[in-house]
C-alpha cells in the first residue's frame, strides 16, 4: 500500500448492530469446515445493501440466511434456505439479487420469504462458486465466480450478464475474484482478487470487452481484499478480510485513509449509506457485527 506525501488518515468505527444471540448457531457447518477450519463460526455475515427505505440487507453464508436490519438496528430473518448466499445487491427497482456460492445468481422475494434461481450455469457447466455482484445503471449484472481459486489455480472468472440475457466472460484468469465495482463513469471495472492480495483494474473497450488489465493496488496479510464500493468521487473502499480495516484509495491508487474495525479483523464487505451518504457500513464477519464509520471527513 502506497501513499505519496500525506500519510493516510485514520477513521474510527463504532458498532451499528450485532447479530442477536437468538440468531447465532453454535453448530458446525459444511461451509465453515471448508473455509474457516478450526474456527468457531456461529455466523458469517456479508453482502450489505440498502433498500429504498433505509433497511440494510445482509447475508449469513454458512446457514443460508438473509436478514434485514432496520435503521434502528433491529434484525429480521427474511429467508432461510438450502444455499450459501455470499453477495447481495438491491437494484434500482428494488429487486434483491444474490450471488450464491452453491446455486449461482438468485433473486430473493422478501415478502414471500423465497428464493428463485436466475442463472445456475454457463453453457451447462456449473459455476465454481459465485461470490459477489455489482449492478450497472443499465441493469447489467457483473459477478465473480471465485470457487477455491488462488495463486495455485488462477482460473477465477468475472462475468457480465446483460439485460438481454447474454453472458460475457470478461476475465478467466482471476486469482480468487471477490468484490467488484464500476467507476462512476462505468468505463472501468475494479475487482478484488483476494489471494493475489490486490485489486485489479479492468478498462472497457468499445466492444464491451476488457483490456490492459492491471493491479490498481496491492495489499498484504493472510487473506486479502474482499468486498468493495466506490463513492461519486471515485474513491475506492476496500474491505480486508484479515487486517481489520477498510482501506480507502484515491482514483490514482494512492492510499488516503484507513478505517479501523472496533470489533474483529474480518472486514468482509461495505456499503455507503446515511441521508447524506456520508456513512460507511461494514460487515465484520468474525464477530457477526455491522460497524459504521463517518466518511464525511474525507471531504474536509
Amino acid at each position: 500500500m502506497m501513499y505519496l506525501e500525506t500519510p493516510p488518515r485514520l477513521i474510527a468505527t463504532q458498532v451499528f448492530s450485532a447479530m442477536p444471540a437468538e440468531f447465532r448457531r453454535s453448530v458446525r457447518s459444511e461451509w465453515g469446515d471448508a473455509n474457516r477450519p478450526g474456527a468457531s463460526t456461529d455466523s458469517f455475515i456479508e453482502g450489505p445493501s440498502f433498500d429504498a427505505s433505509g433497511n440494510l440487507y445482509i447475508v449469513d453464508i454458512p446457514f443460508g440466511r438473509i436478514f434485514r436490519i432496520s435503521p434502528d438496528g433491529k434484525w429480521t430473518l427474511v429467508v432461510e434456505y438450502e444455499g450459501w448466499p455470499n453477495g447481495l445487491k438491491i437494484d434500482a427497482g428494488g429487486r434483491i439479487l444474490v450471488a450464491d456460492y452453491m446455486h449461482g445468481l438468485m433473486e430473493c422475494d422478501a415478502r414471500a420469504g423465497k428464493m428463485r434461481p436466475i442463472l445456475t450455469a454457463r453453457n451447462s457447466e456449473s459455476f465454481k462458486g459465485c461470490n459477489d455482484l455489482h449492478i450497472a445503471r443499465n441493469g447489467d449484472i457483473y459477478f465473480t465466480d471465485q470457487g477455491q481459486t488462488g495463486l495455485h489455480d488462477p482460473t477465477g472468472r468475472v462475468y457480465r450478464m446483460r439485460t438481454s440475457g447474454q453472458l460475457d466472460c470478461l476475465i478467466h484468469t482471476g486469482i480468487s475474484p471477490n468484490g467488484l465495482v464500476l467507476d462512476p463513469d462505468e468505463g472501468v471495472l475494479f475487482v478484488a482478487m483476494t489471494r493475489d492480495n490486490a485489486v485489479w483494474r479492468a478498462p472497457f473497450m468499445k466492444d464491451g470487452s476488457v483490456s490492459k488489465v492491471g493491479r490498481f493496488c496491492s495489499l498484504f496479510g493472510p487473506s486479502g481484499p474482499d468486498g468493495m464500493t466506490m463513492d461519486g468521487k471515485g474513491r475506492l473502499f476496500v474491505g480486508h478480510a484479515s487486517l481489520g480495516h477498510v482501506f480507502v484509495f484515491a482514483p490514482n491508487g494512492e492510499l488516503i485513509a484507513r478505517i479501523k474495525s472496533c470489533a474483529g479483523g474480518a472486514c468482509t464487505n461495505v456499503a455507503i449509506g446515511g441521508a447524506k451518504r456520508d456513512r460507511l457500513y461494514i460487515t465484520e464477519s468474525a464477530t457477526g457485527t455491522v460497524l459504521v464509520a463517518d466518511i464525511g471527513a474525507l471531504d474536509n
